[in-house]
């Protein structure tokens, strides 16, 4: 009995985090008030990070959001080292970079960097959210994989 009610009490936690990470999805990528990040820029630096990893259902995902963004002109930022040639959506590319391939070498200066290339305090929490999100996806897919991998051996 003790066995089961640890377990439904698993499930219960599985079926919350799921809904919380939904919920946070929807509020990082497709927000009611996207500031100076339109959705179409949220998806095309979502699927730049999930290129760095190489996850390539993520990939696809977010490019699915970008193709039915208004603003297809960011699609260049969706590849990494891609830039559209506007300052301030390459510097928060470059950001997303950082964030996502050596976050531990973020400082005050990239952030400096930010504000330099004309973005806001408000749009560099976004950024920040962002790249958290999908890092955490990142990583929460490759956990859910790899015990996939255990369970079939």
């Amino acid at each position: 009995m003790r066995a089961a009610s640890r377990l439904g009490q698993a499930l219960n936690a599985r079926a919350e985090i799921l809904h919380l990470s939904e919920a946070a999805h929807d509020a990082v990528l497709l927000p009611r008030e996207p500031g100076g990040l339109s959705h179409g820029l949220r998806a095309a630096l979502a699927a730049r990070m999930c290129r760095h990893v190489g996850d390539e259902a993520l990939t696809a995902h977010y490019d699915s959001y970008l193709a039915h963004a208004s603003d297809l002109d960011l699609a260049a930022l969706a590849r990494p080292g891609g830039l559209c040639g506007d300052s301030l959506h390459d510097a928060m590319a470059r950001h997303a970079d950082l964030l996502t391939l050596s976050p531990r070498e973020a400082t005050r200066q990239d952030i400096a960097a930010l504000k330099t290339a004309g973005v806001s305090e408000a749009d560099i929490v976004r950024l920040s959210e962002l790249a958290a999100f999908v890092n955490y996806q990142l990583r929460v897919l490759a956990g859910l994989r790899l015990l996939k991998e255990v369970e079939a051996r």
